[in-house]
């Protein structure tokens, strides 16, 4: 078959409310017997029902085969104790979850005691960014006080809907969050996932760019930067957008005019860069304080799909690069929900700079492209991608674009949220196939994802057996004899 290591990272993403319905005990037990997982990656901080909640598609999906089979009143928050002292250098302090289910439990020490009795791994997870962020089943409210202070500041002068990253006040409490983690608890990594837009993503969706606060103002005019030009310039390109998306047509053709635009603009470019590093440095920093606080705990990037389904952004986050900051990196592959995914994508370019072409004219030389070989556009919502060449194919580019200076676990989707009734169905084979696939492609263990208390264990089951089969698990009727 093909060669994997003997002692396998096999993870899957948790969310706290899971233990408090089923049982740490009984949790621990399933995953491990019936699954063969040894690593917990426990997303400890959200306010993102994908994150810390139950089944968020559940009107579409229905309830999966275990767990409450019911809404969760999730506010959000922090799930472990919150330590005033890492927070003293932020105005940001009052995080800790409300959620009555929790019970103010710090789901850390419930969990961490139990896990390790078992030889398993605990790493928390986060998500940037965490609080209104559509498809990922937002909580109703942020109740954090002082944390409007942080918004962005778009293009048109506005508060925009997500904290700016380079405001200190935020950007410190990150610190904070993660020093605090990585000080007080017995775990073996971090898993950071940065899913932020760029101004050129925001401007092809339909927003205004930015950010233009102080903050961001103020690390322009460190690298000579003129805002007040590069505003101006945004104004232009902004225009363009807008006037693509209404439909007007252009002379010498959409694609052309924004060309035009661009290059007659190129403080845009030159924000673009400067946001795109800023973004990256807050990744740097995060990797560096775990290894100041304790060399031995890993970090780990969970890698945006959309890095690999948008030709701007694969250009932007090379593998290479991230191995600078990462110890190992977790692309993510939702196989049956990523044909909706894709096709969104393609959705921006057919509404903007592709608009003079049908989906059908480009996304075969888009496919090409992005090294991706799937259903035609038409069709692959319905079908999704296929394991053998999408998981296969993504994992194979992530350890060649590593070069060995960082392992590659590969996010498999199982049961990832669908938004449409056509959409393609995760199934035991769709799991089965993907885990194979990882490793016949060279990666080194797997992440489920996005979240066991989404998920049907039939759909693990596949896995299982595939892990079985990889010599990665013992069988079930091996492990309850024993």
């Amino acid at each position: 078959m093909t060669s994997a290591k003997k002692d396998p990272f096999i993870g899957i993403q948790i969310s706290p409310i899971s233990f408090i319905d089923e049982g740490v005990d009984h949790v621990l037990d399933t995953l491990q017997e019936r699954v063969g997982i040894n690593a917990l990656l426990i997303g400890t901080i959200s306010w993102l029902g994908l994150k810390v909640g139950r089944r968020i598609s559940h009107a579409l999906e229905g309830w999966p085969d275990h767990g409450v089979q019911a809404p969760y009143s999730m506010e959000g928050g922090s799930y472990i104790k919150v330590r005033p002292e890492y927070y003293s250098h932020t105005f940001i302090r009052d995080f800790a979850s409300r959620d009555p289910e929790m019970g103010g439990r710090d789901i850390l020490d419930l969990v961490i005691p139990k896990a390790k009795a078992r030889g398993m791994k605990i790493i928390p997870e986060f998500m940037e960014p965490l609080f209104k962020y559509a498809g990922h089943g937002s909580a109703a409210a942020v109740k954090i006080p002082n944390m409007p202070q942080c918004l962005e500041i778009d293009l048109l002068g506005r508060y925009a809907g997500e904290p700016c990253t380079s405001n200190p006040d935020y950007r410190r409490w990150w610190h904070g969050i993660v020093e605090e983690h990585v000080r007080n608890y017995d775990i073996e990594g971090i898993m950071w996932c940065n899913e932020r837009n760029s101004p050129l993503d925001r401007m092809m969706q339909g927003q205004a760019p930015g950010c233009f606060c102080p903050h961001c103002r103020r690390e322009a005019a460190e690298r000579g930067i003129d805002a007040e030009r590069v505003k101006i310039a945004f104004t232009k390109v902004w225009d363009f957008f807008r006037r693509a998306k209404s439909g007007e047509s252009f002379v010498d053709g959409t694609f052309m005019e924004l060309l035009r635009v661009l290059l007659a603009n190129p403080e845009v470019l030159l924000w673009e860069r400067m946001w795109l590093e800023r973004s990256k440095d807050l990744d740097r920093e995060l990797y560096g304080i775990v290894k100041w606080c304790n060399p031995s705990v890993t970090f780990g990037l969970n890698v945006w799909n959309r890095n690999h389904f948008n030709p701007i952004r694969k250009a932007q986050w090379s593998w290479e690069e991230q191995t600078d900051y990462a110890d190992w990196v977790k692309p993510i592959t939702y196989q049956h929900q990523a044909g909706e995914v894709f096709d969104k994508e393609m959705g921006f370019f057919a509404s903007t700079i592709l608009r003079d072409y049908t989906k059908q004219e480009f996304v075969p030389a888009m496919y090409r492209i992005l090294g991706l070989d799937e259903a035609p556009i038409d069709q692959v919502i319905q079908t999704g991608m296929d394991p053998d060449t999408y998981v296969y194919g993504q994992c194979a580019d992530a350890v060649r674009g590593c070069k060995g200076k960082a392992a590659v676990y590969m996010g498999i989707g199982v049961d990832a949220p669908r938004v449409r009734e056509d959409q393609a169905v995760c199934t035991p084979d769709t799991v089965y196939r993907s885990v194979l696939a990882t490793y016949r492609a060279g990666g080194e263990g797997i992440v489920y994802s996005p979240n066991y208390a989404g998920m049907n264990l039939s759909n693990l089951d596949g896995g299982a057996r595939a892990l079985e089969e990889l010599g990665l698990k013992q069988p079930r009727a091996a492990v309850a004899a024993q």
